[in-house]
């Protein structure tokens, strides 16, 4: 069954050689061969605002470029959001998207949120992270801290369920062949569209 993807390459970074944007490119790459139906959302070709008050983020109309990422994920089934890990969390950047596009209104009711879930119920989510440390020291020492935010604090909490992971560690130490082998094992994803 064909799917409808948004997929958010949440590198900030124009750089092309990163590998973050090699990650993206080969989900997105799988999953179009497949059939699926990909919008992307490239974090480092972006420009808007940051929120600087709650009276902002409840009552200030998002920037154009925030409501076409509004609306990518309005018309996406499934959101995909490949970010690196910094300082233990997702880049600034991605995290100032987040908050300009998750308003109330658009992701959940105006008011008080509730624990009844979000506008966005109905869509599913996968989070690529990629990171300089092994993947199992992120897990069990640092208990994947930013990875559960992000999912239940952020995703969860709009109404986007479930979330799965896929975690990508080490990359400075695998080489080459590993770095293909993630590859692969994304745009198999992809191609899934999971």
């Amino acid at each position: 069954m064909s799917q409808r993807i948004a997929l958010i390459d949440g590198h900030p970074d124009p750089d092309a050689t990163r590998f973050g944007h090699a990650v993206a490119d080969a989900y997105a790459s799988g999953a179009e061969q497949a059939g699926h139906e990909v919008r992307r959302i490239r974090l480092a070709d972006l420009a808007f605002p940051v929120l600087r008050s709650r009276h902002d983020w409840e009552m200030g109309a998002p920037a154009p470029t925030v409501a076409s990422v509004q609306a990518d994920l309005l018309w996406a089934r499934h959101l995909v959001i490949i970010h690196p890990l910094w300082l233990g969390a997702e880049p600034a950047l991605l995290k100032a998207l987040l908050e300009q596009v998750f308003r109330p209104g658009f992701a959940f009711p105006v008011g008080e949120p509730t624990l009844q879930g979000g506008l966005l119920k109905g869509r599913t989510a996968r989070v690529i992270v990629t990171m300089g440390m092994p993947a199992f020291v992120y897990r069990t020492v640092f208990l994947s801290h930013s990875l559960k935010s992000l999912k239940r604090n952020i995703l969860a909490f709009v109404g986007i369920s479930p979330t799965r992971e896929t975690l990508i560690g080490n990359i400075e130490g695998i080489g080459a062949a590993g770095r293909r082998d993630w590859l692969d094992r994304v745009r198999r994803l992809g191609a899934r569209g999971d």
